[in-house]
């Protein structure tokens, strides 16, 4: 049996594995890579086999003008039911398809600096997929199908909060009661834990963890949130057409639905919605803002317009004042969002929805909040400042504790390696 085993994070945004040597206990090396796939569209179908994985599939997307299949956030289609394949060049791809090739890309790069094939990993998960118990099966029976083509042949699932406390409780002197929150791209899941240093190397840890729940919203609904407030009025809504004389309606909503977020802007990406579009661009009598939304369909600038969402989000992590700007294909336009807007108008909503889970969570298990020592804060959208906040308000400013905010999980998933096995025996 082989002294190492991999603890992989598969994420919405980015995807790490970190490998343990199980003889020591200690993580020898960390892999990472954006959870993007690219597919190039060259007009030959045998081409779109030769795709490229991260920062590759960012380059060549560019450099082929966004011909091509770009794909991101693809950890959270794993619980649609109604994906069953989808077709590119001369093959179909299934889910488990896609997120293996991210797989594969990560353990190629680990087994060649172990200089083995390495089979046994920790494979994290969200506490939930899905609201809906079926949905989130599976997800996780899919997520099940991918480790199995990337080669894994042992594989235990672990929750994400749960690694991340584990990598937490290296970091302290003393024994705590411990939230961890872990806030992604797809979701918010919370883990309560008494952590201890003294039982690091302890394999049977089942009676430190109280309880564990979780939330579907994630740092891509407040992309989506600052799409919505800021985006779509640009791309037409609020515009009407004039489909029959004197009668005019607003444009449909779902075109606005579904360009605030990237996974279903390939939905209007059909030759019926653009066929739609266009027709909605002649009855509103040629208005400029639907151009802009044929135009961002037909030119598939959709990755290249999530980005600026994105820099504004991370620039109102240190600033009071950000700039949503985006000027490609004659689209231009400036909206300016300062601090208090973005917290009280544009993502309130999914923040009262975060605050009132968490405090249905510790009603729920009969928590107070002067009972818990430290929130462990984690994840790449645990930076957005007015989600913070809401820990700092209600626990204290000294008790809110991060570290590495986009690798605590993959640590600490196989950190748990042990636990998970004897709690299988």
């Amino acid at each position: 049996m082989s002294q190492f085993i991999y603890g992989i994070d598969f994420g919405t945004t980015n995807s790490a594995l970190v490998v343990l040597d199980t003889t020591t206990n200690n993580i020898v090396k960390l892999f990472t890579t954006p959870s993007l796939l690219f597919f190039p569209d060259t007009g030959r179908p045998e081409d779109a086999l030769a795709f490229s994985i991260g920062h590759e599939a960012v380059e060549r997307y560019v450099e082929s003008r966004r011909k091509g299949r770009f794909m991101k956030s693809i950890k959270k289609v794993l619980p649609n039911k109604s994906f069953v394949d989808t077709r590119i060049g001369t093959k179909r791809y299934t889910i488990e398809d896609l997120v293996s090739l991210i797989l594969i890309h990560l353990k190629k790069q680990a087994d060649e600096f172990v200089g083995e094939n390495v089979t046994t990993a920790v494979i994290g998960r969200p506490v939930v997929f899905d609201e809906n118990p079926e949905k989130d099966a599976l997800a996780q029976e899919r997520l099940s199908r991918a480790a199995r083509i990337a080669g894994f042949t042992e594989f235990y699932f672990q929750m994400e909060p749960i690694g991340a406390a584990f990598t937490y409780e290296r970091q302290l002197a003393k024994k705590e009661l411990v939230l961890v929150a872990d806030f992604g791209g797809g979701t918010s899941d919370f883990s309560l834990m008494h952590l201890n240093p003294d039982a690091v190397h302890q394999a049977d840890r089942k009676a430190d963890m109280i309880a564990k729940g979780g939330v579907y919203i994630g740092g891509d609904s407040f992309d989506s949130d600052i799409m919505w407030h800021k985006g779509t009025p640009h791309f037409g809504r609020g515009v009407k057409e004039e489909l029959t004389p004197g009668k005019s309606l607003d444009l449909p909503l779902s075109y606005f639905q579904n360009i605030c977020s990237w996974e279903k802007m390939n939905f209007l990406d059909t030759l019926r919605m653009r066929t739609n579009i266009g027709k909605s661009y002649v009855f509103s009598g040629k208005n400029p803002l639907v151009k802009n939304l044929l135009t961002l369909i037909e030119d598939n600038l959709g990755y290249v317009l999530f980005k600026q969402i994105e820099k504004t989000k991370i620039d109102l992590t240190h600033e009071e004042e950000a700039v949503f700007e985006f000027s490609q294909h004659e689209i231009d336009f400036r909206e300016n969002i300062s601090m208090n807007e973005f917290e009280h108008q544009i993502i309130n909503k999914n923040l009262e929805k975060i605050e009132d889970y968490l405090m249905d969570f510790l009603k729920k298990y009969k928590i107070e909040s002067k009972d818990i020592d430290a929130i462990f804060m984690t994840g790449g959208t645990s930076m957005v400042r007015p989600l913070k906040n809401i820990f700092v308000e209600r626990f204290g400013d000294d008790k809110v504790k991060s570290g590495d905010n986009f690798n605590s999980v993959a640590m600490g998933l196989a950190y748990s390696f042990k636990v998970l096995q004897q709690e299988l025996k």
